[in-house]
């Protein structure tokens, strides 16, 4: 599911953006039209599509990161918060949760909601591919419904497991294959539904066709457990969570 790699200076290779394939250089300005799109219904269209289910599995993801007092955490894709507001919560005020997108409109909305709610958080636009933080600063990592969107998913792996400190954990929620009897009825939902959702409660039809095709070019579970291997997580495991729909995969980088 790899992209190809630049061949020489001046050109790039293709990648997917849905189920169409583009220029490498033109997917990162695609993918961020979609999220200037949606983000101000962000959280009531996750609602509407999931069944609620989205607040169940980051639950889980926030279970599964043991998250203690003083511990730094690095929120990648952060979006609206949801995953750094409950870190906030447990690193207390010696710890340190950072709140990151590479897509402003999504991470003001965020950065708003944790305002409201009276947690300020160091708030940055980055892109995983180039993480602007030392090596081994990282307790936890997290990364909620975005590495599918990312155009080199190995790069951005192999700057996640960068700035891991050695015992640290590389969490990664994401969509990924659900079992193979529910997948007829799941293909209907996700390229009927979710599209006439998207028109009817955001507006944006073709955005979220584009979620749904993402969701079938993103590599399944044990692909993905093999990039996260190669990118220098020796110890990686994974829960499927409702029959697959979406699966927490766990790296750990070894000292």
């Amino acid at each position: 599911m790899n992209s190809e790699r630049p061949t020489s200076a001046g050109q790039s290779g293709t990648t997917h953006f849905g189920f169409r394939t583009v220029d490498e250089q033109e997917k990162a300005g695609k993918v961020a039209q979609v999220f200037h799109s949606v983000a101000q219904r962000y959280d009531v269209m996750n609602d509407l599509m999931s069944g609620g289910m989205h607040r169940l599995w980051k639950s889980f993801t926030i279970g599964r990161a043991g998250v203690r007092p003083g511990m730094r955490v690095l929120d990648i894709a952060g979006g609206t918060g949801d995953l750094a507001l409950a870190f906030a919560g447990k690193v207390g005020p010696t710890g340190q949760v950072w709140h990151t997108d590479i897509n402003s409109s999504m991470l003001q909305v965020g950065r708003d909601r944790l305002t409201d709610k009276g947690v300020l958080l160091p708030t940055v636009v980055c892109d995983a591919e180039h993480l602007p933080f030392p090596d081994e600063f990282f307790d936890v990592v997290t990364v909620a419904f975005g590495l599918r969107n990312m155009t080199h998913k190995d790069l951005a792996l192999q700057q996640m497991q960068r700035v891991l400190k050695p015992g640290g954990k590389l969490l990664v929620l994401e969509f990924s294959r659900i079992a193979a009897p529910l997948a007829p009825a799941y293909d209907w939902y996700s390229f009927n539904i979710l599209p006439w959702l998207g028109k009817k409660v955001a507006d944006d039809e073709d955005s979220y066709r584009y979620l749904a095709e993402s969701i079938r070019m993103h590599p399944d579970q044990e692909t993905l457990a093999q990039m996260m291997r190669d990118a220098g997580l020796p110890r990686v495991s994974y829960f499927n969570l409702t029959a697959g729909v979406v699966a927490l995969h766990e790296g750990v980088k070894l000292f």
